[in-house]
């Protein structure tokens, strides 16, 4: 596999300096870190646009089954952890690809999610930044650059894509309901296929798009109705948890749903209005308590 016509430095960047131990998360403001997301995205989208039109076959290799790995991930992720580690020294990186020890503040890189996708040339697939602090998703940002569609969320401060408000569906009934399952082999695939019996039972259009933070973007926005997922990895979760979640949608997140300091490990994922999100949940075999309260849209 090659980085040729990837149009971006392939080298190995230096490593940053070790970092001291973590101080507040004030050191550098939320917002200067966004702002700086925003824009470091952009350019990983320029990046992986450019390969997506360009890739050929020795640029695409396996990491295991079912489990693809391009070039463009590689140069993705190294372009985002050379900006990061100069920009904020201080923070902590964990990328899908090339890892990394997460810290009291830590960037959590998925330089390309569907990278199956990506490989054969279908055009659904994003990139993915979280900003984690504290154990709490404090932002998240997920650029589909074939689109030109910017989903962005900040704890608190609601969900937009391309600067426009978003909200989840209002969809109250199984009969009218479209959701997404995805699926991968760390769970044993009876359970899912118990799991879509269930869903389709209730009477719902089940599908899979194979790029499950855009699956989480997409319930967010209100084109989904709910997402499941019997196991993700952080990378590809938590942006898009925080997404739904702040567009009045209920979630089952690694982050905040299981003990704490666990979320590097991943978890089991659930996203959906608030009027599935519990026979969802129930379908799936998940421990699920519906939330007090559910962030209000305006």
């Amino acid at each position: 596999m090659t980085e040729t016509d990837i149009h971006v430095s392939s080298h190995d960047y230096p490593q940053p300096p070790a970092r001291p131990v973590a101080a507040a998360v004030d050191r550098a403001p939320l917002e200067q870190r966004l702002q700086s997301a925003i824009q470091l995205v952009r350019e990983a989208g320029s990046i992986a646009r450019q390969a997506f039109y360009t890739m050929t076959t020795e640029q695409i290799d396996f990491k295991g089954p079912q489990d693809v790995l391009t070039a463009a991930d590689l140069a993705v992720e190294r372009h985002l952890r050379q900006r990061l580690s100069h920009e904020f020294p201080d923070d902590s990186l964990l990328g899908e690809e090339l890892g990394g020890e997460p810290d009291e503040h830590c960037w959590v890189i998925d330089p390309i999610d569907g990278t199956a996708n990506f490989a054969r040339g279908i055009p659904h697939f994003c990139i993915v930044l979280a900003f984690i602090s504290a154990g709490q998703t404090r932002f998240g940002v997920i650029f589909d650059p074939l689109h030109d569609e910017l989903y962005v969320a900040q704890q608190g401060r609601g969900a937009t894509c391309n600067d426009q408000p978003i909200q989840v569906a209002q969809t109250h009934r199984f009969d009218a309901a479209s959701l997404e399952l995805g699926w991968n082999r760390r769970r044993p695939t009876e359970h899912y296929m118990m799991t879509l019996g269930a869903l389709l039972a209730h009477g719902a259009n089940v599908r899979r798009g194979a790029c499950g933070a855009l699956a989480l973007a997409y319930v967010a926005s209100g084109r989904s109705d709910g997402y499941l997922e019997l196991h993700m990895h952080p990378w590809d979760c938590l942006a898009g948890l925080l997404l739904v979640r702040e567009a009045g949608g209920v979630t089952l997140d690694p982050s905040r749903d299981q003990a704490p300091g666990s979320w590097p490990h991943g978890g089991p994922v659930l996203a959906a209005t608030p009027a599935l999100a519990a026979a969802m949940a129930e379908a799936a075999a998940l421990p699920f308590s519906p939330p007090v309260t559910t962030r209000i849209v305006v």
